[in-house]
């Protein structure tokens, strides 16, 4: 039997090298790669004999194993096969074979009924589908769960044998979230599949926590000379024991957790239980109420999602919480899409009125995520209490964390359909909180932000105010601006929106028109939800009244250009996105 055993080891190796056309195998190359593959499964460290690398490929190339290998040397020197989709894999089995596999499915047929060998049911119900397709020539009559695409596979037999034998291995491993692989010494105690995932549990180093790594996110696997560290916990399976899935927190215990499932998903909750702590506890007339003794982890709120509307969590309270959370926010992708007709119809008010508003551009887990970015740059850990920051400049410079949230799909369409030229030229953040209650009276956007002064016909009005420049340009510079404002909080009259007068924006005016304008023009408030957009033309009049609540008013202000400044002038905050 040994013998036989590498046998098969050097045909599954002189198969993967003759299969590979990337590299020319000389016959030394092929005992070298036979002697390092019996080395590492079997310990035998003799090496290969030329002439029995020689007879192997005269075996292959026959049919007295039924491979018939089209094996074929180059130049004299380099073998490969001439048929590169070529496999001993991919051979059908002999009749011998069918023979004997029917006679080891018979045996162990005669084990199922044993508790012991109960594992072994799904294995002999694919060897007989595998004979039975083979010897009819029909198709399979059963399919069993795969994933032909699957990746990590190939590590599998050594991540098995390194366990076995207890082997430490120099790991290269990157996680989804890691923007490159990171190598390090890992020590193999057990191999878990879950949903046709494979995953290995162990550990970097000794008293380090048992980390738990996807099969599918090793890069590569090499041999190292650390001695390895055997495993402290002597029940491995049982690690396992109070989670769904193979996220374990090494210092969280396991929870009562209440769901209710609604009557047409409770036969399958019954049928196939989500866990092996699962009980019934009530059986109300629209469902059932069971019962797990669970860690809370990512694959148990999984697995509640899966259900949709046929679940509610009970408890615990901070579950409850996360699914609510996470359901929320599913159903804002739907909810906040771009409408390409609103989206014409509001830039042509844009045209016109000088201003129009779209809402639902940021979800709310899009804004939550730009408000602690804010709030993170006002107050950073450990700082001590400051002064409350109601207006940051150069926002992006200050926090270029920002840019990835700000240019989310829907803005950047946006943006787009008004003019795919565009670039940021200013970026701003301000709050309009009780305990900075300020107005603004009707007036024109007439500067813009620029890097530093340098004197130019057409610009005037020159003013420099925590550390920005600012200046009047030319028309034509400022009609080309665009002014976009995204609202963190819902803005009401309540709470100091803006107010515009539609039309205003055509051409710049002076103080006494301005005043004539606004005494004898209807206003229009600007309620803009939060998550929503409010576009408008720079000239446009507009103002802002006190709040008369206690509620924030957050905006983060945009001004976006499509004309370069003249004369060696530079736009202050330039940016393309």
């Amino acid at each position: 039997m040994p013998v036989n055993r590498n046998a098969l080891i050097r045909y599954r190796t002189l198969d993967h090298c003759l299969r590979n056309r990337y590299r020319k195998w000389t016959l030394e190359d092929l005992m070298e790669a036979c002697s390092a593959a019996l080395y590492e499964y079997e310990g035998i460290d003799k090496g290969v004999s030329r002439r029995t690398v020689q007879m192997d490929l005269q075996l292959m190339r026959s049919d007295k194993l039924g491979y018939n290998a089209p094996i074929q040397v180059i130049d004299k020197k380099y073998y490969r096969y001439q048929d590169p989709d070529y496999s001993i894999t991919n051979n059908p089995l002999t009749d011998q074979d069918l023979h004997r596999l029917t006679e080891v499915v018979d045996i162990l047929k005669q084990f199922k009924g044993f508790r012991h060998f109960r594992d072994l049911s799904e294995m002999v119900q694919r060897l007989e589908d595998k004979i039975y397709t083979s010897q009819t020539r029909q198709p399979t009559c059963i399919d069993f769960e795969k994933n032909d695409h699957l990746k990590g596979l190939e590590h599998l037999d050594t991540l098995y044998r390194a366990v076995q034998q207890q082997r430490a291995l120099a790991l290269s491993y990157q996680s989804f979230g890691a923007r490159e692989a990171n190598q390090f010494v890992f020590h193999p105690y057990y191999l878990k599949q879950y949903r046709n995932r494979w995953f290995v549990l162990g550990g970097k180093e000794q008293q380090t926590p048992l980390l738990t790594l996807a099969l599918d996110r090793i890069v590569g696997i090499g041999d190292t000379d650390e001695p390895f560290t055997p495993c402290a916990n002597p029940d491995l399976p049982g690690f396992f024991q109070h989670v769904i899935g193979v996220t374990v927190q090494a210092n969280q215990g396991p929870e009562e957790v209440l769901l209710f499932f609604h009557q047409r998903a409770a036969p399958y909750v019954l049928t196939k239980p989500l866990h092996p702590s699962q009980r019934v506890v009530e059986q109300p007339s629209s469902g059932i109420v069971v019962s797990l003794r669970v860690q809370h982890n990512y694959e148990l709120e999984r697995e509640i999602l899966g259900f949709g509307d046929s679940v509610k969590v009970l408890a615990p309270e901070r579950l409850r919480r996360r699914i609510k959370e996470v359901l929320a926010d599913a159903l804002d992708l739907y909810r906040y899409e771009i409408n390409h007709t609103n989206l014409a119809h509001q830039l042509q008010k844009l045209v016109h009125k000088g201003f129009s508003i779209l809402p639902h551009v940021f979800t709310k887990k899009e804004t939550n995520h730009l408000k602690s970015l804010i709030v993170r740059y006002q107050n950073p850990e450990g700082s001590g209490e400051k002064e409350p920051v109601y207006a940051i400049r150069n926002l992006l410079q200050a926090i270029p964390g920002l840019k990835n949230g700000l240019f989310n799909p829907h803005l950047k369409a946006i943006l787009a359909a008004i003019d795919p030229g565009l670039f940021l030229s200013k970026a701003l953040y301000f709050d309009k909180p009780p305990q900075s209650n300020w107005s603004v009276a009707w007036h024109q956007d007439t500067t813009i932000s620029v890097k530093e002064r340098i004197e130019t016909e057409g610009f005037f009005g020159w003013t420099h105010k925590e550390g920005v420049v600012g200046v009047c340009p030319p028309e034509d510079i400022r009609k080309q601006t665009l002014t976009l404002r995204i609202h963190l909080d819902d803005a009401d009259e309540q709470n100091g929106a803006l107010k515009v007068i539609p039309g205003s924006h055509h051409q710049r005016l002076g103080h006494e028109e301005i005043a004539l304008i606004t005494q004898h023009s209807l206003p229009c408030v600007c309620e803009v939800g939060c998550g929503g957009v409010h576009l408008m033309k720079p000239l446009l009049l507009h103002a802002s009244a006190k709040t008369v609540n206690q509620k924030h008013r957050r905006v983060i202000h945009q001004e976006f250009n499509s004309l370069d400044l003249p004369n060696g002038l530079a736009w202050a905050e330039k940016m393309t996105f």
